[in-house]
């Protein structure tokens, strides 16, 4: 009973509180073949309109999405630029959508300019360690599409080295590999505030 009542004080935590669990990703030395994979992941290629299923699906899935951000983004042109690239880069790696937009919740309360006390920058929160590791001088981690880009490569490569194991890569993406209270409050917000099923 305990327990249940302390997992579902986490719970009303994620979705009531606006402090963000902005993370430090661990610098780890790369082969030269996986730097090379990772470097032409993030290769500045620009997004073309995301693809759905059908155009019903896309409509459904924008609306519905940009309902729920509003109140963090009021701008409805920002914020159907973000959710369109959210999509567009979530699919590219293989990841979820709506899971990214939990991550996205959780490290930087959709701050484009977040910076956490380690340094990490963006909307998900990339540590500069890896512009220098996959990137080029010109990766702006500020810049929207460029932080998405580098955020779902990063996380698709911790899951590809973890096996699938998404508790792990997302504690390996935040730097706290093994702890579980980032991967729980990243699933929450998935969970919670960004959980959608196509009619």
């Amino acid at each position: 009973m305990r327990r249940w009542v302390a997992a579902s004080l986490l719970w009303l935590g994620v979705l009531a509180s606006p402090l963000t669990w902005a993370g430090a990703q661990q610098y780890e030395p790369l082969a030269a073949s996986v730097r090379a994979a990772l470097h032409a992941a993030i290769a500045d290629r620009a997004a073309p309109e995301p693809t759905f299923p059908s155009v019903m699906e896309k409509v459904d899935w924008l609306t519905e999405m940009s309902r729920r951000l509003a109140p963090r983004i009021p701008d409805q042109v920002g914020r159907m630029e973000l959710l369109k690239a959210v999509y567009y880069e979530a699919k590219r790696a293989g990841l979820d959508p709506q899971m990214v937009l939990g991550l996205i919740q959780v490290e930087s309360g959709f701050r484009k300019y977040a910076v956490s006390s380690a340094g990490a920058r963006g909307y998900m929160q990339i540590m500069p360690f890896w512009v220098k590791l996959i990137g080029t001088p010109e990766s702006n981690l500020f810049h929207m599409r460029t932080n998405l880009r580098f955020g779902c490569t990063i996380l698709r490569h911790y899951l590809d080295i973890e096996k699938g194991d998404l508790y792990r890569a997302l504690g390996r993406y935040n730097g706290s590999l093994g702890k579980p209270e980032y991967p729980n409050m990243v699933r929450g917000a998935w969970e919670k505030q960004w959980h959608w099923t196509p009619r």
